[in-house]
């Protein structure tokens, strides 16, 4: 079901660039779009930058921002109406309602203060997790004898 939001609104999100991160240009719009329907900030029906905003914005060219766009289209997530924009029309998979959201939140941050507690700094707590992550992911139990 698409909802249709009023055209004249801004669009929610504003799009930022890591020109070191070694991410192509459009897959970082593409993937700025998924965090933030993942993180509820963007909503089916909401309408994403226009492409001339996108560029004016952030001083790249028309066609990356199309490409981006068209991604989004590819994975069911955006849906572009001639002369009004390009609009979400979907989720990615794994989106979980607030109300669970806001609790794992909770509970992942009780888990960085007791790793701050014993003595990890920011990246040893991204290497835990990244490793637990991976442990998850290839089906072990993650116990290291």
């Amino acid at each position: 079901m698409e909802v249709d939001k009023a055209e004249g609104q801004p669009s929610p999100i504003e799009f930022r660039l890591d020109p070191t991160s070694g991410v192509p240009t459009y897959l970082q719009l593409v993937q700025q779009v998924e965090q933030a329907l993942r993180m509820g900030w963007l909503a089916e029906g909401d309408r994403l930058p226009r492409v001339r905003e996108v560029v004016a914005g952030l001083a790249i060219n028309p066609n990356t921002v199309l490409k981006a766009y068209r991604e989004l289209e590819h994975r069911g997530l955006a849906v572009g109406r001639r002369g009004q924009g390009t609009f979400v029309r979907g989720l990615p998979a794994g989106v979980v309602p607030l109300r669970e959201r806001t609790a794992l939140r909770r509970g992942l941050l009780d888990w960085m203060r007791s790793a701050q507690a014993a003595g990890l700094d920011e990246g040893g707590m991204v290497a835990v997790f990244e490793d637990a992550l991976r442990d998850l992911r290839e089906g072990r139990d993650g116990v290291v004898a």
